[in-house]
């Protein structure tokens, strides 16, 4: 499977890193591909480096503008003119999305993603890690939208929020009928 995470190229914290790199040493093992933003700087290089270390492929998806920073041992490389391009490369090629903790970048692909979701332009799983509780905020506003009716379906069938890389790769992996 071609999972697609979206998540900061920060250096982070170990309660951030542990998590990700945890669910990337389980996608690795699995025999899954991890599409990501291509960066080898912070939290994209330990998640591209827990992949590579257990077996599983890495295909990135960089922009122009950061092709400095792309990891050069990927075992396929894309540049996009720009970030709306890479955000649909990056779904594209994709059987599910993983959003890991991020920044501004993050939260926009994160609801781009969710959006396009809404809409039926996808039905792919979509699973927001919650690491050290960091989305809470984020699964409140969502109950309210849903509570609100903000939400045309219900937030179970538009993303699951899984507190470590265990529950999220399982929750993909049943999606696809893996398990």
């Amino acid at each position: 499977m071609n999972i697609c995470v979206f998540l900061s190229a920060a250096d982070l914290d170990e309660r951030y890193t542990v998590p990700a790199r945890q669910f990337a040493e389980l996608l690795g093992k699995g025999g899954h591909t991890l599409v990501w933003g291509g960066s080898d700087t912070g939290l994209m290089k330990v998640v591209a480096d827990g992949v590579q270390e257990a077996g599983g492929r890495l295909v990135g998806v960089s922009v122009d503008f950061l092709a400095a920073k792309a990891r050069a041992g990927a075992d396929e490389m894309v540049f996009a003119k720009d970030l709306a391009e890479r955000k649909a490369r990056m779904l594209a090629v994709s059987d599910a999305v993983v959003i890991m903790v991020g920044g501004t970048g993050t939260l926009d692909e994160a609801t781009e993603i969710l959006e396009l979701k809404k809409h039926g332009k996808h039905t792919k799983p979509v699973v927001l890690l919650n690491a050290a509780g960091f989305y809470d905020g984020l699964k409140e506003q969502f109950r309210r939208m849903e509570a609100e009716g903000f939400l045309p379906l219900p937030l179970t069938d538009l993303v699951f929020f899984a507190e470590d890389g265990v529950a999220a790769l399982a929750y993909l992996e049943e999606s696809a009928g893996i398990r």
